[in-house]
């Protein structure tokens, strides 16, 4: 699941200052010869970019005529910051003050500002402005400060967070590759040797693949599982891979780690439901069906009952899996399994009816 940095808003909201005098009529047009771009990025007390607001370019347009007396300024363009704390535009060329002000701030208010910048035409212009600097955290009160450093703590773990999310979700994307590999792998065997290679070239061709492939996925899946315990998936992923290289004690493993939610303790899988799985394996090992064949019907029947559960909503279905949408229809159809079945089994029989494997259910709750 995503987790998002918080903004310290806060602090933006406290840590105001007057604008400088303000002119609201525009400024002169110019020609755009005569204009320079501009852009930059707004960074928060807390590190993170700024998330919207606006930035002003403010110039002097009339000098303080005497002691005591303000310069006139006024602003020669305005522009949007972006999601990402960035912003871009062009002025006429010229010295500037560049002011920002958080959103729904108001005009004579600012959250910070950046004196004696310099505009050259026809030139692009960086002008980035840091809440975070040391100068402007100095001048916030203490509580504030105290607020900003627990905040940073929480970001910093966020942060590392979606690290990890986004390096799990790119070996998920390889992992989900290569097993595409591997269901091809005598295709692809046929095609690299060509149509006169014997047989037993292509058999053995493809199980080199198939094992590169398998490999592959062990050994992203085996590091993320430890990293990730209870993430039902890697596990599932593992399972695939071990019994594709016939590493059938560990698929098994694998497998019921991926059930019963390796590392949820009291509220992962409960005793009953594991004291059925148990007894369900115990008794398929026993009737000499094979392990490709349990796997599948226990696929099979466990995305029947998430479907049926969600009424045939495969969008829902997906969601409650923790899969893409794409990831369920292809396997849906690898598996047969038709919606036409599932819309037969919204009418479900009382439970006591029902297969014992649909209390398998429970275990991904």
């Amino acid at each position: 699941m995503k987790r998002t940095i918080s903004l310290f808003a806060g602090i933006l909201a406290v840590a105001l200052v007057p604008a400088l005098a303000q002119q609201p009529a525009a400024a002169p047009a110019t020609a755009a010869a005569d204009n320079g771009k501009v852009h930059g990025h707004i960074t928060n007390p807390t590190g993170a970019p700024q998330n919207g607001g606006t930035v002003e370019f403010r110039q002097v347009i009339h000098a303080a005529s005497g002691p005591g007396l303000k310069a006139t300024e006024a602003g020669q363009g305005t522009f949007t910051v972006d999601a990402n704390g960035d912003y871009s535009g062009q002025v006429p060329a010229g010295n500037y003050t560049v002011i920002y002000r958080s959103p729904e701030m108001p005009q004579d208010k600012q959250a910070d500002q950046l004196e004696n910048v310099t505009v050259v035409a026809g030139k692009d212009n960086a002008s980035d402005l840091d809440m975070s600097r040391a100068e402007y955290i100095e001048k916030l009160p203490e509580d504030q400060k105290k607020q900003l450093q627990e905040l940073r703590s929480k970001n910093a773990e966020a942060m590392k967070a979606n690290e990890v999310i986004k390096n799990l979700n790119a070996d998920l994307k390889v992992v989900g590759q290569d097993l595409k590999d591997a269901d091809t792998a005598h295709a692809a065997a046929a095609q690299q040797l060509g149509a006169s290679a014997a047989k037993a070239d292509v058999d053995a061709k493809t199980t080199e693949i198939k094992t590169a492939k398998y490999t592959d996925v062990e050994t992203l899946m085996t590091k993320d599982a430890q990293m990730r315990p209870t993430e039902p998936v890697l596990w599932a992923y593992l399972a695939q891979a071990q019994a594709g290289m016939k590493k059938y004690d560990d698929a098994e493993t694998s497998y019921k780690k991926a059930i019963g939610g390796a590392g949820m303790g009291a509220g992962g899988i409960g005793v009953d439901v594991r004291r059925e799985l148990d007894s369900l394996v115990t008794q398929m090992h026993s009737s000499g069906i094979r392990y490709d064949d349990a796997v599948r019907e226990f696929k099979r029947q466990y995305l029947r009952e998430v479907l049926v559960a969600n009424r045939g909503n495969q969008c829902k279905a997906a969601d409650e899996l923790g899969i893409h949408r794409n990831t369920l229809s292809r396997t849906m159809a690898e598996l047969g399994l038709e919606l036409s079945e599932v819309r037969t089994g919204l009418k479900r029989p009382v439970r006591s009816e029902r297969p014992v494997i649909s209390v398998y259910r429970q275990s991904y709750r």
